[in-house]
């Protein structure tokens, strides 16, 4: 028995196109058995027909000569380095881009440090006054010089020991009774309290210069006896020369 001969492979552009001669027959079949077709509808037909047409032939185009075809470029995949590492509690696929253009830190300015001040100037050390000195105590000496009927001429003398003038000083004579009055006063100025006879410098002539010393003179009126001085001080001091 003859060998049946093998069929040549059908490729999808003559299966289409036997298709459309199919449907193409099919269709004048049945518009040819229908009396009552307007020219309208063979229009729309062959229309139909040719759009079917026109698209299978582009169909068949492209199956055959795929190499024509013009490739479609698709853009690459970003790289790990432009997603940029994801920070800590960034969900997956939410990557942070990274920063295109790094910032360049500057360095703080660095201020001139102000001059230093000048060392202070030490006050010069005060050089303590010498302090005045203080004056010695002075002394006195009482003496009757020259006696009368009813009265007697007695002088004091007041004597500075130490090297500095002394300006005030108080001379107190105690007579033995208030009757007694005190006249001629000379180197000082006099005041009575009772029986207590009061002798104060009287100004400038009254001052005792350092180591020297002046004179207090005066007359004791109203009795010749009985009327020696009970006291005599000179700044609280007692006088010498009085009699026991």
């Amino acid at each position: 028995m003859p060998a049946t001969p093998p069929q040549p492979r059908r490729t999808v552009a003559i299966i289409l196109l036997d298709r459309i001669v199919a449907a193409a027959a099919a269709v004048r079949r049945v518009v040819t058995g229908r009396a009552d077709v307007s020219r309208a509808t063979w229009i729309a037909v062959l229309a139909a027909l040719g759009v079917v047409v026109a698209t299978v032939v582009s169909i068949v185009g492209v199956v055959r000569t795929p190499e024509q075809l013009a490739p479609v470029t698709l853009d690459p995949p970003p790289s790990v380095d432009q997603l940029g590492t994801p920070e800590a509690g960034t969900p997956r696929g939410q990557a942070k881009p990274a920063a295109s253009n790094p910032t360049t830190s500057v360095p703080p300015s660095v201020s001139a440090a102000p001059p230093p001040a000048p060392p202070p100037t030490s006050a010069p050390a005060a050089t303590p006054s010498s302090a005045s000195p203080t004056p010695a105590a002075l002394g006195a000496d009482f003496a009757i010089e020259e006696k009368a009927l009813l009265s007697y001429g007695a002088a004091v003398t007041v004597t500075n020991p130490g090297p500095v003038p002394v300006a005030q000083w108080t001379l107190a004579v105690t007579l033995p009774r208030e009757s007694l009055r005190v006249s001629a006063v000379q180197g000082a100025r006099a005041t009575q309290d009772g029986a207590v006879w009061t002798f104060v410098p009287d100004g400038s002539a009254g001052q005792v210069p350092g180591s020297a010393s002046v004179r207090v003179t005066f007359r004791v009126n109203g009795a010749a006896i009985g009327a020696t001085p009970t006291a005599c001080t000179i700044d609280g001091v007692a006088c010498g020369g009085l009699p026991d």
